[in-house]
Formats: C-alpha cells, structure tokens, sequence
C-alpha cells in the first residue's frame, strides 16, 4: 500500500463556503494513487468539510441560514465569547458538521457522485487560513 500526505492551507473570506473539489483532486492526482482512500482533516474547531451539492449555489447558501438559525451569533447567547460574538456559534456549527472525511478513490479519481463536491465551511465571521491535512493511501 502507497501513502501521501500533504498539508493544504485555504484562506477563507469569513462566514462561507467554499467549494474545494478541484484542490483534491489536484492532491489525488499527485499521489498516483490508482484505487483506495482520500481521507480529509480539517485542523479547526470553527471551520468544517463537507460533501455537498455543488451544481446549485442555492443549496450552500441555504445550508449556511440553516446553520445561522442553529446556532445564532447573538451576544449574551452563550457562555463563550472571548474570541467575539462568533465564536461559540462556530464551535456548535462544526460540531453539528465534520471535520474529518473520507472518501474512496477508483481509477485515480474520487469518487463522488454527479451534484457532490467538497466544501470547507468557515464558521468566523472574519475570514483565516485554515489547514487541511490530506491522507491518500492505497495502490498504483
């Protein structure tokens, strides 16, 4: 079994979500890997990965109001707030999300389906660089 890792910083622009499909592939295609594993880590407890809709832009927005209305940032709401009013509703958000995923790999290529994509969720309102660990391991 072959293995490759690489570290993939991402900046984001604050609350959003960003479609990074086209980065992983880029990392899978590095790796020469033929058939097995992309496992995905995302290094934050306010950022989150997800698979998702990536034909319609309106399922992300709706996606991020879903998660406003979750997990409002309204002062005096939580216990929290020495990094700002966005910083617990960050840490709930990502913890109703994921931080970790993995997804298989077949003839060099992930395998998601026709309207999937991969997102990196950004829960601050000020946007950051967020670390991305990328694990592919299987066969040439």
């Amino acid at each position: 079994m072959e293995q490759y890792f690489s570290g993939q910083l991402i900046v984001t622009d604050g609350l959003s979500s960003k479609n990074i499909t086209g980065k992983i592939e880029t990392h899978v295609a590095e790796s020469r890997i033929l058939n097995g594993l992309c496992h995905l880590s995302c290094l934050h407890t306010s950022a989150s990965i997800l698979v998702q809709e990536n034909a319609s832009a309106d399922v992300q927005r709706d996606l991020m109001k879903f998660l406003a209305r979750v997990a409002p940032m309204q002062s005096g709401l939580y216990e929290r707030d020495i990094e700002g009013m966005d910083d617990m509703p960050a840490h709930l958000r990502t913890a109703i999300t994921q931080t970790h995923i993995t997804i298989s790999i077949r003839d060099g290529r992930l395998v998601l389906g026709e309207w999937q994509g991969i997102f990196l969720l950004e829960h601050r309102q000020i946007g950051s660089k967020r670390e991305l660990q990328v694990h592919i391991m299987g066969s040439h």
